[in-house]
């Protein structure tokens, strides 16, 4: 049975551009903004700083569970459809985390919240190219892609500006008001079901639910490990069990899903090994640049008492960096070796995560800010040119599953690298509730080893490159 739309609606490019575009600012500034407020609302809510972290973890695993699946149950029913009502999750999770009078309610919003981002983020490519032209289609998306820039670059900011001179509370209440002008105009541009959850539930059912299900439960299971490594040696054995049994599972979800009737990720992807490589190492680029995003804010705030307003600026400056140096990036990919490029971000990526764990006990700003700016720069070179690899290594009939899938691994791998940096911090700090300058060198010594450890994962992910190199080299001569 056919899903019956409204009439064709006379809707413009930048109507849609200003819906979608305004909705990835909005979650932009949540998740960076999140990230720079979590001391502040461990004390708030007098939550100790390793509890405080699943604040940010909470919306980062569950936006990583639902990525894959909103985003196929878009190509199932109506991308629009489920965008829209992303939009609406969104908003209400915004709230009950504004609003939240404890830990247990400020939870329960961030998950509502990120059930709502994974809505909207699966859907957003497939809703432009529905809507959009061929002919615009690549001005839309670098539109929309520019929109997520400002709000990402500008959460660090806004977020210590507003926890700095008023609640922190309102980095989440100041979505409602805007969210509900964009709501307001996607319900009357966007062609949504006539029939709506009556006419959509039918065609849910052919979905391989079975592997999505042992995928969800295997990544719950992996996570909730982490909460365990963090109390020390006492549950470590229990922790390493939880950690192999959720690996276990979830891997083991992509095995039945690649054999089932209807599977969520293509065939052909899993069996494609250069994009796989790319997606490999995309997931680690962004759990070695997560690990920095977690932690720095308890070495600047916690450690080194600076305020939430100059701690944001100095994060700032790794996305302002990728905002410049991006676009560079992108014509060198155009114009010399994409794999050669793709190498070179990793090798600075992996410096500035030494120069994270030689990170000063006293705030000298120099050496602070220095390892951000080639962090910043690392992820700029590294990013344009895997993308470029990753989609040209598909058939075109597989552009959206296989995007879908690129910003599962991107999500993934900040959900890995924040619970990893969590867990292997407060895991060298037992007993410790939060962090203060009193903990002094114990700290700078758990800090840094966690930086040690980052830097190891970059060198294995210059190796997997390189030998991708020499495998693509190899294939050329063939």
């Amino acid at each position: 049975m056919q899903t019956q739309t409204t009439e064709p609606k006379k809707t413009s490019s930048r109507q849609i551009i200003f819906v979608l575009g305004l909705f990835s600012i909005l979650s932009g500034l949540s998740g960076s903004s999140t990230n720079l407020a979590i001391p502040k609302i461990g004390m708030d809510l007098g939550v100790s700083s390793g509890a405080s972290t699943w604040i940010v973890q909470i919306g980062l695993i569950t936006t990583a569970i639902l990525l894959v699946l909103f985003g196929h149950l878009g190509d199932l029913v109506s991308k629009d459809f489920v965008f829209i009502w992303g939009g609406v999750a969104f908003l209400v999770g915004s709230a009950v985390t504004g609003i939240a009078p404890n830990y247990p309610i400020i939870l329960i919003g961030r998950f509502v919240q990120s059930v709502g981002s994974a809505m909207i983020m699966a859907n957003s490519m497939g809703i432009v190219t529905e809507n959009i032209p061929n002919s615009k289609r690549a001005e839309a998306l670098s539109a929309i892609s520019m929109f997520t820039s400002v709000g990402t670059i500008s959460g660090p900011a806004l977020g210590g500006f507003i926890i700095s001179f008023a609640s922190w509370r309102w980095i989440y209440l100041i979505n409602v008001p805007l969210g509900i002008i964009v709501l307001f105009i996607g319900f009357k541009i966007l062609p949504l079901p006539k029939g709506g959850f009556s006419e959509i539930r039918p065609k849910m059912k052919g979905a391989n639910w079975t592997g999505q299900n042992i995928f969800t439960i295997g990544m719950i299971i992996f996570f909730m490990s982490g909460s365990l490594l963090q109390t020390g040696a006492k549950n470590i054995a229990w922790g390493g069990l939880l950690l192999v049994v959720g690996a276990a599972l979830t891997v083991y979800s992509f095995y039945q899903d690649d054999r089932s009737k209807s599977p969520w990720i293509a065939r052909e992807l899993l069996r494609n090994s250069t994009y796989m490589i790319s997606i490999v190492v995309m997931l680690a680029a962004m759990l070695i640049n997560a690990v920095s995003n977690i932690l720095l804010p308890f070495y600047l705030q916690s450690f080194s008492g600076l305020s939430p307003f100059y701690s944001g600026l100095i994060m700032m400056l790794q996305s302002l960096t990728m905002l410049f140096v991006t676009p560079i990036s992108g014509y060198l990919a155009d114009h010399w070796n994409r794999g050669m490029l793709t190498a070179l971000g990793l090798v600075i990526l992996a410096i500035s995560q030494i120069g994270y764990a030689l990170y000063p006990a006293n705030l000298n700003l120099v050496l602070i800010i220095i390892p951000v700016v080639i962090n910043g720069i690392g992820m700029g070179l590294f990013l344009s040119p895997n993308n470029a690899m990753t989609m040209s290594s598909v058939d075109k009939s597989l552009y959206g599953v296989a995007g879908s899938f690129n910003s599962f691994a991107r999500t993934l791998g900040m959900t890995i690298g924040i619970s990893f940096a969590s867990s292997a911090l407060f895991m060298q700090l037992p007993g410790t509730r939060r962090v203060t300058p009193q903990l002094g060198a114990s700290f700078m010594h758990a800090y840094a080893n966690v930086f040690w450890i980052t830097v190891g994962l970059a060198v294995i992910a210059i190796f997997v490159e390189l030998y991708r190199l020499m495998q693509m080299r190899k294939t050329a001569k063939s």
